[in-house]
């Protein structure tokens, strides 16, 4: 008898084990919104904006954080709070408190991808306004510890709005809690005391100031340890473990307050400059932008062309923060950015010209009984409208035509003599000229009007 051997039956299929809780609440839910929100709200924020940072790594990320304190931190909250209320909404808190896993890792599970996904957003927004700031530097770096410090705070707000979620059963508290978060972030900066350095959004500047190296440590400690002490006397078994994190935020707000602003220091590069000294008077500017050298010297080349050969000028433009020293001058302001100067270029060369003009006159420093001297005023404009042409007088025509409309005859005598010396200084030879200016020059800082040549 023929036996036909049977096949094996096929072994059964390989269970596939199920994905792990965070996977699901990374993937699913709405942690990747809240991520997508942040990320849109920073970026319209800094994009309003871009002519005031674009050109400086510090003031980029100074606006960068400060957009992320006041914008970022109560979403972060709002969204935190809407989480934490989810099980309450879907009438499914008794089936989580009779899940397997401890409440704390129920409550980190839940919390934690909201948080990751909104530290994603604000990393590809800081990411975006480096790349778009590297162009117009010329100095510097950006810093790496205000990064650390910004992430650990949205997760601290993340984690805090979570914990009220928890615990306020009104469906409204997500909105409200971001309209409670904004002024208590903001309040805080237009204070003068240290106890304003608590609010991140009250950080100095990072342009012209860097922070000392444990002042992020401090930052992380202090949201941190709120943090942290609230999850675990809302999550824990052990309640009383929240007393640590407690400690720790305590010390860091008493560290924090007490040093105020010691905790910033003067950026290395703003006390010093680059300089040109092919030119008389010299044109220096700040370390911190020397890429706008060459563009300040091209502004003022009229004026470098007018006073040559003159004498008893200064010997430098200077910039920086100090009052000019002997034989300098002060160079019109090129900071904040997005006034004078937007991406690496001069705005209007003319009015700076001008400006530059008129530091070097007596306009800029004049003593009462000289700025009282209608002669001595009228020379000191003069000049200074001769070094930097081009610049329409404000308001001259406007002024002229009133005056004869109310019959001011003294108002119209003042501006024909405005006119007139300004005349006479043009019209004078070249080599008369020179010897006029190196008496005015000679004359700058004298507060006796008697002094000031006639014209």
């Amino acid at each position: 008898m023929t036996t036909t051997a049977t096949a094996p039956a096929p072994p059964a299929a390989a269970a596939r084990p199920a994905p792990h809780p965070v996977r699901s609440e990374l993937l699913r839910g709405s942690a990747p919104w809240t991520g997508l929100a942040v990320a849109v709200m920073l970026a319209i924020a800094l994009a309003g904006k871009a002519s005031q940072w674009q050109g400086s790594w510090g003031e980029t990320q100074a606006l960068l954080h400060t957009a992320t304190a006041l914008l970022g931190g109560p979403l972060a909250a709002a969204a935190g709070c809407w989480q934490g209320g989810r099980e309450r909404r879907r009438r499914t808190d008794e089936l989580r408190a009779a899940a397997a896993r401890s409440p704390l890792a129920q409550f980190l599970t839940a919390s934690l991808p909201t948080a990751w996904w909104i530290v994603a957003g604000y990393a590809v927004v800081t990411a975006g306004a480096l790349a778009a700031t590297w162009p117009y530097t010329s100095a510097g770096r950006p810093l790496v510890a205000p990064v650390p410090a910004d992430a650990a705070f949205l997760t601290a707000m993340t984690l805090l709005g979570h914990v009220v979620g928890r615990l306020v059963a009104w469906r409204a508290a997500a909105p409200a809690l971001a309209v409670c978060c904004y002024p208590l972030l903001g309040i805080p900066s237009y204070t003068t005391n240290g106890a304003r350095h608590l609010s991140p959004a009250s950080a100095d500047t990072m342009g012209e100031m860097v922070p000392v190296w444990w002042q992020p440590v401090a930052a992380i400690a202090w949201t941190g340890g709120l943090a942290a002490a609230a999850v675990l006397a809302c999550a824990a078994r052990r309640r009383w473990a929240a007393l640590l994190p407690l400690t720790t935020a305590a010390v860091a707000a008493v560290v924090i307050a007490a040093t105020g602003d010691g905790m910033w220091r003067p950026h290395p590069l703003s006390q010093r400059q680059v300089c040109d000294t092919s030119v008389r008077p010299q044109v220096c500017v700040n370390a911190l932008h020397p890429g706008l050298l060459p563009e300040v010297k091209s502004a003022l080349s009229g004026l470098h062309d007018r006073l040559e050969g003159v004498g008893h000028l200064p010997v430098r433009f200077e910039d920086l923060r100090a009052d000019p020293g002997p034989g300098e001058a002060g160079l019109p302001m090129l900071t904040p950015l997005g006034w004078s100067v937007v991406r690496g270029e001069l705005t209007d060369p003319q009015q700076y010209a001008w400006e530059a003009a008129a530091a070097i006159t007596g306009r800029h420093d004049a003593c009462d009984a000289r700025a009282g001297d209608e002669r001595a005023v009228r020379v000191d404009t003069a000049v200074t409208d001769w070094l930097a042409p081009g610049r329409p007088q404000p308001g001259e025509r406007e002024a002229m035509e009133w005056a004869r409309e109310r019959g001011d005859e003294a108002a119209v005598a003042g501006i024909t003599a405005d006119r007139a010396v300004r005349a006479r200084l043009a019209a004078l030879p070249d080599d008369e000229r020179r010897d006029f200016l190196s008496r005015y020059f000679a004359t700058v800082h004298s507060c006796d009007p008697k002094d000031v040549p006639a014209l």
